[in-house]
């Protein structure tokens, strides 16, 4: 049988909507100062921070699997960096696979999810980790779970890098969370704001007058 979809999982929008989604919202501002850290409004966390950060999220997830073998899917771009560190500081043996699906593009507008990339494995009785850099609505990475879920995996979790409580509009926990993350706009350590900004070892909020 044919796997599942994400637009499966989470119909598109209708018609009317996703002609304003597409075609008649405007374009979010990118006022770029000349550096990368000029546009910093403030430092959240440090890159000492996220190192034991992700020591802390490994060790954890080496003693809730000991005696299976995870599999680590990471969810592009915006994971990328996290994952990296994060699955040096697991010590039980684990797999890695990467996804990427979308619901923002470049101007940052939400749009209907959009699957890309899938992974390259079977996830029946797999015991799969969802790694995210942020959460905020949730909707991705609970549309994500479904599908995994529907594909016969053993068991499904969520680790996040950031919890933007705030901004959540579904049901869905991370049963691993780094650290709560105030309603800023965030950048750094994988995380863009129109593709910049990755690059920066630390996760910074960004300036306002950035994208207003």
């Amino acid at each position: 049988p044919s796997l599942p979809c994400f637009t499966e999982v989470l119909p598109p929008p209708p018609l009317a909507l996703r002609r304003v989604l597409f075609r008649g919202a405007a374009p979010m501002p990118q006022n770029f100062g000349p550096t990368l850290e000029g546009d910093v409004e403030r430092v959240l966390f440090q890159p000492e921070e996220l190192r034991q950060k992700c020591e802390e999220l490994g060790a954890a997830i080496s003693r809730d699997y000991e005696g299976k073998v995870p599999l680590l899917v990471g969810v592009l771009s915006g994971a990328a960096v996290f994952m990296s560190d994060l699955k040096r500081c697991i010590s039980i043996p684990c797999e890695i696979d990467f996804i990427a699906v979308s619901s923002y593009g470049k101007n940052a507008v939400s749009s209907e999810l959009q699957f890309k990339k899938d992974v390259s494995v079977d996830l029946k009785d797999r015991d799969v980790i969802v790694i995210e850099d942020i959460i905020d609505t949730g909707k991705t990475l609970k549309a994500i779970g479904e599908a995994f879920s529907a594909r016969g995996a053993s068991s499904v979790e969520y680790v996040t890098l950031l919890d933007k409580q705030a901004r959540r509009a579904v049901d869905v926990t991370a049963k691993y969370v780094g650290f709560e993350c105030p309603d800023e706009f965030v950048i750094g350590y994988g995380i863009d704001y129109a593709e910049r900004y990755r690059n920066l070892p630390y996760v910074a909020a960004l300036k306002r007058s950035v994208y207003e």
